[in-house]
This record gives C-alpha cells, sequence and structure tokens, in this order.
C-alpha cells in the first residue's frame, strides 16, 4: 500500500529503498520554482538508527504492514519497560530505545499502544492526552492573580511543565502528550 506526503502521520513504518523505517519527524517543503521536496526523520527498524532523507515531495511512500495492540504500563525494571497486552494479558519488555521520550509520560497503570512490525515491537503510541499527578510545585503566592501567570510543576513520572497558580501538590492535573502543556484539572 502506499500513500502520498499529506497522508503521514507520526510512528508510521515505510519501506524505502528495501529497507524498514520509521518516521519520527517529517517536513514538506515547496520553494517558489523548485518541485516539493519531504524531508523526513527516520529510524531504521533493525538497527536503531536515526537517519535525515529527502525524497521528491510528490513521491509516494510504501507502508510497511504493522499490527497494534492495546497495552496496560505495569512497571519499569532498570532499562525495561513492562507492559500487558490488554486482549491476550501476554507480557512485552520494551527498552529504552523504543520508548523513548515517551517515558515521561507512562504512570502506572496508563493504557498506551504499541505498534509491531511482524512480532516486533517498534513503538509506543499515547493517547492525546493522559491524567498525571504533581508530585513537587511551588506554593502559589497570595495576591499574586495576575492573569495566566504560571509556576514550574513536577509530575510523579518526572516531566517539569508550567501551571496555573492555584495547582497543588498531590493534584491530578490533564497534560498533553504532544507538548507536554497543563490542559486543565482533573
Amino acid at each position: 500500500m502506499t500513500i502520498s506526503s499529506s497522508e503521514i502521520k507520526r510512528n508510521m513504518t515505510i519501506i524505502l529503498q528495501d529497507e524498514i523505517y520509521q518516521i519520527l519527524e517529517w517536513q514538506h517543503r515547496q520553494a517558489p520554482k523548485a518541485p516539493p521536496t519531504l524531508t523526513l526523520k527516520l529510524r531504521h527498524i533493525e538497527t536503531g538508527n536515526v537517519y535525515e532523507k529527502k525524497v521528491p515531495g510528490n513521491q509516494k511512500l510504501e507502508l510497511a504492514m504493522t499490527d497494534t495492540r492495546e497495552a496496560q504500563f505495569l512497571y519499569k525494571d532498570q532499562d525495561l519497560f513492562i507492559f500487558m497486552d490488554n486482549a491476550s494479558f501476554d507480557q512485552y519488555e520494551l527498552d529504552e530505545k523504543i520508548v523513548g521520550d515517551e517515558a515521561k509520560y507512562l504512570a502506572e497503570g496508563i493504557n498506551i499502544s504499541i505498534i509491531f512490525l511482524d512480532i516486533k515491537p517498534l513503538a509506543i503510541e499515547l493517547p492525546s492526552s493522559i491524567i498525571m499527578t504533581i508530585e513537587n510545585t511551588d506554593v502559589g503566592l497570595k495576591g499574586d492573580t495576575q492573569s495566566g501567570a504560571t509556576k514550574p510543576a513536577t509530575t510523579t513520572t518526572g516531566l517539569t511543565l508550567q501551571v496555573p497558580l492555584f495547582i497543588e501538590n498531590g493534584q491530578q492535573i490533564n497534560v498533553s502528550t504532544s507538548d507536554g502543556s497543563y490542559l486543565g484539572r482533573k
């Protein structure tokens, strides 16, 4: 199956020059009086190496057939993240290379998707927002009611973000997984 550059999504798996890659980032450019180009930041599935490749912007990309399974994060054991398949109750051990920066959003019990190529896990996919608990934040100053005033806070997973002054330690908040921003209280 082939897709155009407008159908690209993060974590898609494609076949390029007979090698299998996972798309980490992409950028489509159309310069004046020049053909469009597509710049792809790709991770080679077998080696884990990250490359940047440029292809013509109108080139069709071939998708590699992947399987997505719903799983629950159980715990972290040294460099391994342990997940349980929600349907079969199988356990998967994913290393830090696969989980990557998404680790800062993983709290015990959170449901995510794991993308597989055959039986090999490639990446995890988080929901668009998750509920996190504030572990440490300063007390908001009384009388500091400036519109939109924020303060730094750290969640139980180690994620640091800006929150409104009224948020206190132990409160649960909704956080965007795309940019790590505060969305509201639970």
